[in-house]
């Protein structure tokens, strides 16, 4: 046996000298960190990372839309079921988050985390009380700016509602506001929120100095929950949130004020084109706007009861002015959420459900790239730089 061995070792090949090798390559310093520029691009966006895989390592990504190569440009983390903001004004990403002592378990902490924009580091937290902060898939109405973005709102359901406002340059808690049997929050006024209720109805609150309500309303039968229940994220031109409802309607409503007002002459979508199924608006994010105003819906040519969270395979673009769809553009594959960057030539967004980034032109609908499935495993929410 050992003579068999030695013979089948002399017939192996005989390896190369060092001299067939190419050139050892020169050391990489590490780590290597490549500065952001100081005014982020048009062309980036934000993109908020559900992570289902591993929900307790969500992610808030930076993303030029631009780059077919490297579209990635950075990543802060937002920890289980996490919503996110950009303030260009604060040079902040905030993020709202849950931490447990064990990951999954244990003792239980909710905070605010302010990230540069410069660095992408954290330049501190607050800390907030009594493990109530709503924990449910991202969606943007759960975490907004108000009072010119020195201020924080977050929605809590213990399953009671309510919102913590929080002072973001004091790095405290203001207080809480109860908000029984209504949830999502738009920012109104200079300081303030509006909520939808389960009744149909839509509540305002405006806030003093202090953080305390100074002034409340409701407007009853803002939406018809059955029949035409509004998607809870809008299209935001200025202070105006554009809505579009599960059959179709597209109804606008305006925050500027102190207190919420229904704008008259809410317009269809023109949806029932082809009897049952129809098309319906459809996805996570589906309505957003162009800086010109233009809206723009995904739509689903299988709409039905139950499909609008399916996703569309077009985008209706639509002019609120003269309240008509003016373009339809086809997209490569079912989309979940889209949004219109404020370029010079503007783009539109589109994320699918495999974690596929597709880019458009805005104008005349045409594909331009994927950025291909890089950047996110779950892109919910896509916020453009303004």
């Amino acid at each position: 046996m050992l003579c068999a061995a030695l013979a089948l070792g002399a017939a192996q090949p005989v390896l190369a000298g060092p001299a067939a090798f190419p050139a050892a390559l020169p050391s990489e310093p590490m780590p290597a960190v490549t500065a952001l520029p100081a005014t982020w691009p048009k062309s980036w966006v934000l993109i908020h990372d559900f992570n289902f895989n591993s929900i307790v390592d969500g992610r808030v990504v930076v993303v030029d839309t631009a780059s077919p190569n490297q579209p990635l440009k950075g990543i802060v983390r937002a920890a289980q079921f996490g919503n996110s903001l950009l303030s260009v004004k604060r040079g902040e990403i905030v993020t709202a988050e849950t931490f447990y002592t064990r990951l999954t378990r244990g003792d239980r902490t909710d905070a605010i985390t302010l990230w540069s924009m410069a660095d992408l580091q954290p330049r501190g937290e607050v800390v907030l009380p009594g493990g109530k902060r709503q924990q449910s898939v991202t969606y943007p109405q759960l975490f907004q700016f108000t009072n010119d973005d020195k201020w924080a709102l977050v929605a809590n359901f213990t399953p009671a509602q309510s919102v913590s406002v929080v002072d973001l340059d004091g790095r405290k808690v203001l207080g809480d506001i109860d908000l029984p049997g209504c949830s999502q929050i738009y920012p109104t006024g200079l300081r303030g929120f509006s909520s939808f209720c389960a009744d149909g109805s839509l509540f305002s609150v405006a806030l003093d100095e202090t953080g305390k309500v100074s002034a409340s309303a409701t407007i009853k039968s803002v939406q018809d929950i059955d029949n035409q229940a509004l998607f809870g994220t809008p299209a935001w031109v200025g202070r105006t949130a554009w809505f579009v409802g599960q059959r179709g309607l597209i109804q606008g409503f305006d925050f500027s004020g102190p207190l919420a007002k229904v704008m008259p002459g809410g317009f269809s979508a023109g949806t029932a084109e082809g009897g049952a199924p129809e098309w319906r608006p459809s996805g996570w994010q589906v309505i957003n706007a162009d800086a010109a105003g233009h809206l723009y819906v995904l739509m689903n040519p299988a709409g039905k009861e139950g499909s609008h969270k399916d996703g569309g395979t077009e985008i209706w673009v639509f002019d609120t002015a003269k309240k008509a769809r003016t373009a339809r553009i086809a997209l490569k594959a079912q989309s979940i959420a889209l949004a219109v960057t404020r370029e010079a030539t503007p783009h539109i967004v589109a994320a699918r459900a495999d974690g596929v980034i597709d880019i458009y032109d805005a104008g005349s609908g045409a594909f331009v790239r994927t950025l291909g499935a890089t950047v996110a495993y779950n892109p919910m929410v896509i916020t453009p730089v303004p």
